[in-house]
């Protein structure tokens, strides 16, 4: 039976090299966690002619196609049906890629929106913070696990990239189990912040 399923994985495409991946992997999610963070804090001043939220809508889209993604990735794998599987979780890290770049566009371009700030003045007075009610404290709760997850999730993402594509599938299978649940519940979570704050938009 092992060996039935071993003639079924796919082969490696990457040559092993741990610890040039590690290197590898470790600056790149230094660099982009870095990049975010700061860009998070920075917005430009400038006269578009379109609505710069459009950038978190595309980003609820991304992360709902990812979750929907990882989900099919999961049944395909079960399904022992691994280049499937395979397709699914490269297309699912693409997403992401560009996931990335609209969320920073949006940071860039549209600033930071409070939950319940009708006015759209920045400042959460006492009735907006009265009409906002325990939603507000819902979804800051769930924004503050999403964030740190997030920003935790790309090293988790790329180490088990690499081990799959280096054919090394006991511990791609050992750090998947970790990868999934986390990489899931920040689409879904993702989505869900989005929904929550987008009334608030201007």
């Amino acid at each position: 039976m092992e060996a039935k399923i071993k003639d079924k994985l796919p082969k490696p495409i990457l040559q092993r090299n741990d610890k040039k991946a590690k290197i590898s992997i470790w600056t790149v999610s230094i660099i982009v966690f870095a990049a975010v963070a700061f860009l998070s804090e920075v917005k430009l001043i400038i006269h578009l002619s379109f609505n710069p939220h459009i950038f978190a809508t595309i980003n609820a889209i991304i992360n709902s196609i990812v979750a929907v993604l990882l989900v099919a990735a999961l049944f395909a794998v079960k399904s022992k049906n691994f280049y499937l599987h395979k397709k699914l979780m490269l297309t699912a890290i693409i997403l992401s890629l560009l996931f990335l770049i609209s969320y920073i566009c949006h940071h860039l371009l549209a600033g930071d929106t409070k939950y319940g700030d009708l006015n759209h003045d920045g400042i959460l007075s006492a009735d907006e913070k009265s009409l906002a009610g325990t939603m507000r404290y819902v979804y800051y709760f769930i924004l503050a696990t999403h964030i740190p997850l997030a920003g935790i999730i790309l090293p988790f993402i790329l180490f088990t990239a690499y081990r799959a594509l280096t054919a090394d599938y006991g511990r791609h299978m050992k750090l998947a189990r970790i990868t999934w649940p986390i990489w899931f519940y920040v689409a879904i979570t993702g989505v869900t912040v989005y929904l929550m704050i987008k009334p608030y938009y201007n």
